[in-house]
């Protein structure tokens, strides 16, 4: 019998463009796969659009808010149905990176200074001596995210602009120079390590979405003893949330710091982008899974009580 598998895309959140081309694309490798699929754009009525339909799995393709944060997880329990990524409490913990640096560093993962004040405080004065980055501490795609540099006189304004559609409170981080690095996990396997070169200040929406944003080096250029401790600690990242499925653990590695530099965890992801840009299907690729195997390995992972 064939399985009926829901593609979940789309919703309210600020990354609603990119799961629209996340849900298409995994939506069409699991039919090219001979997979029954329905396409699902999530609204406000999702869980009775789905107790209707009553899908074999739910593939999760949702980004940001409700999708990513334990809200939909913690429907989809109530409901019964198979999902894919992590479950409830994992993808909480993720979405708030404050509560993840916390377990990251009881788990002796090496985490970024940081501290969370309201918008204002932060407007008014460096409640952290510069370079800092100020990024909301609950949301992705890195929305929101301004770079305070050395010697910089005043903190951003442009936070307290009227037509502000963040948080209240941020999260201010130590910025650490040097390499973007990430890895993916898939299952209990570390991926390769990329590095991500971009000629805009730091890998934000526009580099992470357009085409030309951002380059991506795999293998990342650095060490052995450097490529190896990153994919160590994205397993001990993904175990240390509980993490199910695929994730992706991104890192600043600044070379200057000593003998082996300075690498630290900045978050994980557990829903991450599954787009022609994106950088979870290039690692699985290079580990010799083809996009359809990578999405029909989530599909047959997938579970309830994740």
């Amino acid at each position: 019998m064939t399985k009926h598998v829901a593609v979940l895309k789309g919703g309210w959140s600020h990354e609603r463009e990119v799961s629209l081309a996340s849900g298409a694309a995994c939506a069409q490798a699991l039919r090219n796969g001979g997979y029954h699929v329905t396409e699902i754009d999530a609204g406000r009525d999702v869980a009775q659009v789905l107790k209707d339909l009553n899908p074999d799995v739910v593939f999760n393709a949702l980004h940001g808010r409700f999708g990513e944060d334990g809200t939909i997880q913690g429907m989809l329990e109530v409901l019964g149905l198979p999902y894919t990524h992590s479950g409830v409490l994992p993808s909480a913990l993720a979405m708030d990176k404050h509560q993840a640096k916390v377990m990251f560093k009881a788990a002796g993962i090496s985490v970024t200074d940081h501290v969370i004040a309201s918008r204002e405080d932060i407007a008014r004065a460096h409640v952290m001596s510069p370079p800092y980055v100020v990024k909301p501490y609950n949301d992705g795609s890195s929305v929101n995210v301004f770079i305070v540099k050395e010697g910089q006189e005043h903190p951003p304004q442009e936070i307290l602009r009227a037509d502000w559609d963040g948080d209240e409170e941020l999260m201010v981080e130590r910025y650490i120079p040097g390499k973007e690095l990430t890895c993916a996990v898939m299952g209990d396997v570390a991926l390769g390590v990329t590095e991500i070169v971009t000629d805009i200040a730091f890998y934000n929406y526009e580099a992470k979405y357009a085409d030309g944003g951002s380059q991506h080096i795999l293998p990342a250029p650095v060490s052995s003893k450097i490529y190896e401790k990153v994919q160590k600690m994205s397993l001990k990242a993904h175990a240390a949330l509980g993490c199910r499925g695929v994730t992706r653990s991104d890192f600043r590695y600044d070379p200057r710091g000593g003998d082996d530099g300075e690498l630290v965890c900045l978050e994980i992801n557990t829903q991450p982008g599954m787009t022609k840009t994106s950088l979870v299907p290039e690692l699985a690729a290079h580990a010799g899974h083809s996009f359809e195997e990578l999405v029909r390995w989530m599909v047959e992972d997938a579970s309830c009580n994740r």
